[in-house]
């Protein structure tokens, strides 16, 4: 059981020694400048703390001790795949070549950048399935963005663009899914899940018709569960002259296995930025891109990057009269492509299909070793994350999901996902991801069956949790809508000042 609380660290202020000095400047061989005459009372309005290097050093290294990342735990984030982030990754985007060069210029100046996104798109074509690939969204959302933009100009081109407004999304989908459509000008209906998991099939029949644009599917879905009628959920909507965009957030699952353009989509998107590495914890950056099939690549952003047939050089084609214009400045996040052509070429086509068989080998022994205290939403094999529930603990003892997550920081493991998908009663949406150890997934599992089991006989511990951190129990809504990192000093005394 987990005692040791973390020491509240001090602040640098906190530390400040009037007077103390971290460094030494050389003798100067210019004429000395009276500095509070050049630049007035500056240092006195700054309040800068006075410290030592090997103080600095300290307090920074410490502090960086205090963060919990992928580097440092397991970190079993459903519907994330922070997977580990090869540091050869780092290396391939470090390269001075790659990091020195300027957007704006000319492209006959930097073949081996546009040789890199060639290769990244001959890749993933290989890897969905699709025929073209566009690596200039930013971000997943943006790519379900692109891709409903695709499409709008799809059926505008066929005459459509006035009768088709309406984009069906499941209830288990992801919130960004109905947002994009929202935001694209579709009007948004939900089809509901079957006891199964799947797609309610007679709720999607009675609701496809002649005003259906399209329809976004998460496959595998977020209940971590493969669409095993995709085929037939897709030549329902084909029929009816509708679209099929897939939401490639769960892609881990497919890699190297199956790939979505087989399964009939029409589009999907990816996040090069969770499935081939680079994870985006604290807020990004992140990187999309989006595949999809012949009858869409007129409308794709400019500029397309492709390969001359004829030369073999790879070339920006902005003569695109059906084009949806840019979407993003320039090419993409380049660098973050430049970390998934790395993660790509690293596993190569013989071993791709080891990082799918593996996620998924992986969140099924976790929701194999809980079954017995937090049983799976749907009980069928998962895919790369498995959906457990916690119902029974809010029915029979009060203890939510949220109080078992928040105990698990105590035990040392990062939380998994809360409440989501929302169809899920006090839902823990975990993905282990394929790159950890057996034994790294066994303490994890052992830390949640001895809180399962807190939870029976001690509940108001998992209320208290976490216990063992510098705070407890945070109002996450507050410490979001009411953010507050700034110093203020409470002695300004003690500041030379």
């Amino acid at each position: 059981m987990p005692t040791k609380k973390v020491q509240q660290p001090q602040l640098i202020f906190d530390k400040s020694s009037p007077g103390r000095i971290g460094c030494n400047l050389p003798v100067a061989d210019t004429p000395e400048v009276d500095l509070s005459a050049a630049l007035g009372d500056l240092r006195r309005e700054l309040q800068l703390p006075e410290l030592g290097e090997l103080d600095v050093v300290r307090h920074f290294t410490n502090l960086s001790h205090l963060n919990y990342g992928i580097d440092t735990g397991f970190y079993p984030l459903g519907s994330c795949s922070m997977k580990y982030n090869p540091r050869i990754n780092e290396r391939t985007a470090g390269i001075p070549g790659f990091t020195h060069i300027h957007p704006m210029q000319p492209p006959a100046t930097v073949p081996g950048a546009l040789e890199v996104l060639a290769q990244t798109q001959e890749i993933l074509c290989q890897v969905t399935g699709f025929d073209e690939i566009t690596l200039q969204p930013l971000a997943g959302a943006h790519g379900e963005l692109t891709c409903l933009m695709l499409i709008k100009a799809f059926h505008a081109e066929n005459g459509e663009g006035d009768q088709r407004t309406v984009v069906l999304v499941p209830d288990s989908a992801h919130g960004t899914n109905p947002a994009s459509a929202a935001i694209c000008g579709y009007s948004v209906k939900t089809v509901p899940t079957d006891t199964d998991g799947g797609c309610d099939l007679n709720a999607l029949r009675a609701a496809l018709g002649p005003d259906v644009a399209a329809f976004m599917v998460t496959n595998p879905s977020t209940l971590g569960l493969f669409e095993t009628n995709i085929r037939e959920i897709c030549d329902m909507v084909h029929a009816v002259g509708g679209q099929v965009f897939c939401d490639g957030a769960n892609m881990n699952a497919m890699v190297g296995t199956t790939r979505p353009g087989d399964h009939g989509f029409d589009c999907m998107h990816l996040n090069l930025h969770k499935t081939f590495s680079t994870p985006h914890g604290g807020g990004g950056p992140g990187c999309g891109a989006i595949g999809l099939k012949s009858h869409l690549e007129p409308y794709l952003p400019v500029p397309v990057v492709r390969r001359s047939r004829a030369s073999g050089s790879v070339e920006l084609d902005y003569t695109r009269p059906h084009s949806i214009g840019r979407v993003s400045a320039y090419f993409g996040q380049f660098l973050m492509e430049v970390r998934a052509l790395t993660y790509l070429l690293a596993f190569g086509r013989e071993h791709m299909a080891d990082i799918s068989r593996h996620a998924v080998l992986n969140a099924n022994y976790i929701k194999a070793r809980l079954k017995d205290v937090l049983p799976a939403a749907h009980d069928r094999p998962c895919m790369h994350e498995c959906v457990l529930t916690a119902e029974k603990y809010k029915r029979e003892y009060g203890v939510r999901a949220l109080d078992i997550s928040k105990r698990l920081i105590d035990y040392g493991f990062h939380p998994p996902t809360n409440y989501f998908p929302l169809i899920v009663p006090e839902a823990l949406m975990i993905e282990p991801t394929e790159t950890e150890c057996k034994e790294t997934l066994d303490q994890f599992c052992d830390a949640v069956i001895a809180i399962c089991e807190e939870a029976r006989t001690n509940p108001q511990l998992l209320h208290d949790a976490p216990t063992t951190q510098i705070v407890g129990r945070l109002d996450e809504a507050a410490a979001v809508k009411n953010l507050d990192v700034r110093f203020r000093s409470a002695e300004p005394s003690k500041l030379n000042v």
